[in-house]
């Protein structure tokens, strides 16, 4: 994680190094104070969308999944622009706009997804569903039996 946090420092300062040789320091400090002003509209545009579309899922009874990652996605974006620097503007400017962030959601969902199974895998041990039955292994003598935790399975 320190290396990524590095790696972004130096791509942060190379961008402003970049735009500051091609337009002089008061235009790379004008655009960004453009990039927060305008982020953070964006930011409250796109939120307030996003929190009508999940009040809207959750009285009508569905599952808001998709609008409470739309959601937390947004508010990532915000904070990103809010961040001094061009390229957290990119990365938050590409997480408020509808296409981008879909890709981020499924993205987001799927690694969230794969921690999920990985953690409770390691909490009640290895199990295997089979024509939507759960298969778990004999518990070892020391070992009590897991309990079964009954549900769906969701695919899509």
């Amino acid at each position: 994680m320190a290396v990524v946090f590095l790696l972004y420092v130096i791509a942060e300062f190379a961008a402003i190094w970049a735009v500051g040789s091609a337009v002089g320091v008061l235009g790379t400090i004008a655009l960004l104070l453009v990039g927060a002003f305008v982020g953070s509209w964006l930011a409250r545009r796109e939120g307030g969308k996003a929190m009508r579309a999940f009040v809207s899922t959750a009285q009508s009874g569905r599952n808001p999944e998709k609008e409470l990652t739309d959601g937390m996605l947004i508010a990532l974006g915000g904070v990103l622009i809010m961040i001094p620097g061009f390229v957290s503007d990119v990365v938050g400017l590409l997480l408020m706009l509808p296409p981008s962030r879909a890709v981020a959601r499924r993205l987001w969902l799927r690694r969230a997804e794969k921690r999920a199974v990985r953690y409770a895998n390691r909490a009640r041990g290895p199990v295997m569903v089979v024509d939507s039955e759960i298969v778990e292994p004999e518990p070892r003598p020391s070992e009590k039996p897991h309990p079964v935790i009954e549900g769906r399975i969701i695919e899509g």
